[in-house]
């Protein structure tokens, strides 16, 4: 094994999903810097793996990294994990990365699990082009401005949620993509408790809000893409009319934009009332 950094993926449930090329990698590198040390030794005490582990993770200061880059630059190997599946999918891996190839030194990617693709071989979804938006913001606000400007991307949509906060999000969505856009819970996956339930955003946001278990666990969440937009309305007109109509009634909202843009307002109305419905 050359010097450098090894980044490591590892099962999102499942432990029978660690690769044997993963096993052997995580045996043979000096350290193991890990998002959270004390869940990453489960998974090495399974494999009988004895590397000395470190923390690496979104509030490690720069010793962290300067600690694994003179490891590197003495000539050792470092793996880099995340608490499941591959690692820098969602979280702040990347400037280790950045740093270990400034300094001149390999990355090399070892694959395996993937919470996202996972959800999104088994959703049902269209597949030939996706948008990976991991987590929204945490606030209402935020998260609704998000959203407003993703209801005419036509691409299938993968997010990350929280447990405590995925009921609030698919509401949020189906006022931001309408009711009937087709969407999908993965939940738990590869775990006893699995859920993979492809419905319309209204009757997923039912049914989260109807069995308490649904807002528990490791959570994906997939979102069919948006139809093409009338030919009269461009996708940006379209964009600006969702997020107005978030804060406004569609009327008002749709003779704003009549205002800005010279479309006509029943046109502008027409289109809200239809997405609302989609």
């Amino acid at each position: 094994m050359a010097p450098g950094l090894y980044v490591v993926a590892t099962p999102v449930g499942n432990l029978g999903d660690m690769s044997s090329r993963a096993v052997e990698i995580l045996r043979d590198v000096d350290i193991i810097a890990a998002e959270d040390t004390r869940h990453s030794q489960r998974l090495l005490q399974h494999y009988a793996i004895a590397t000395p582990v470190m923390a690496y993770h979104d509030h490690s200061d720069e010793r962290a990294a300067k600690k694994i880059l003179a490891c590197i630059k003495g000539g050792g190997r470092v793996a880099l994990v995340s608490d499941a599946g591959t690692p820098l999918i969602s979280d702040p891996g990347y400037r280790l990365v950045r740093a270990v190839q400034d300094a001149g030194f390999g990355v090399y990617p070892i694959p395996g699990a993937c919470a996202a693709v996972a959800a999104l071989s088994a959703s049902g979804l269209a597949t030939d082009r996706f948008l990976f938006e991991g987590f929204l913001p945490a606030r209402s606000g935020a998260r609704d401005k998000r959203l407003a400007s993703l209801a005419r991307e036509t691409s299938t949509l993968v997010f990350y949620e929280a447990p405590h906060r995925v009921l609030e999000c698919l509401q949020a969505m189906v006022v931001a993509f309408g009711l009937r856009r087709e969407a999908v819970l993965a939940r738990e996956l590869t775990k006893t408790f699995e859920t993979i339930r492809r419905s319309s955003l209204a009757e997923l946001a039912d049914f989260v809000a109807g069995d308490g278990n649904q807002q528990k666990g490791e959570i994906v969440l997939l979102v069919a893409g948006a139809g093409p937009a009338p030919e009269d309305i461009s996708p940006e007109v379209a964009a600006l009319l969702q997020r107005l109509a978030l804060e406004l009634p569609a009327k008002t909202a749709a003779a704003v934009v009549a205002d800005h843009t010279g479309l006509r307002k029943k046109r502008l109305y027409d289109y809200l009332l239809a997405a609302k419905e989609k």
